[in-house]
């Protein structure tokens, strides 16, 4: 078989930050890694999940909701994949990430999607870890350009 091209990326290099991962026709995939991987330190789930509650939520009440294909952890607990159609700039991308990461750090009140009823692991979600990821991806991303968003050979 061959190797997906995620696993072509040398995580001992990868450091936290916004990255093109790749494009498939009109969908552009990017990285967003939150920890260095391999480094010890890793997202914990339920800070991760309410992240994504909140992260997807925001992006799709955005002008560009038409375009956002997917919002999703990554299984190492290192960041998310963030799917968007080809007409999203990078620009845009990355400013949906930042104000996603001020939205996360401003939100009060129950997590969008986290009854019984809506969520299969609704009990598993924690408003003080997401904020605090979202603070340090902030800091993270304050100031990242488009020519930052290449993985480092």
């Amino acid at each position: 078989m061959q190797t997906i091209q995620s696993f072509t990326v040398n995580h001992d290099k990868l450091k936290p930050g916004m990255y093109l991962s790749r494009i498939d026709g009109d969908c552009v995939t990017y990285d967003i890694r939150m920890v260095t991987p391999n480094a010890g330190i890793y997202l914990e789930n339920d800070g991760l999940h309410t992240f994504e509650h909140l992260f997807a939520t925001y992006v799709r009440n955005t002008p560009f909701s038409d375009r956002i294909i997917y919002v999703g952890p990554m299984g190492c607990r290192t960041g998310f994949y963030f799917i968007t159609r080809d007409s999203v700039s990078k620009e845009d991308a990355i400013r949906l990430v930042q104000e996603t990461c001020a939205f996360i750090l401003s939100f009060e009140g129950e997590i969008p999607g986290s009854k019984r009823w809506e969520c299969g692991n609704y009990l598993d979600h924690s408003l003080p870890k997401a904020k605090a990821y979202a603070e340090n991806l902030g800091k993270t991303l304050a100031g990242w350009t488009p020519e930052q968003m290449r993985y480092e050979a």
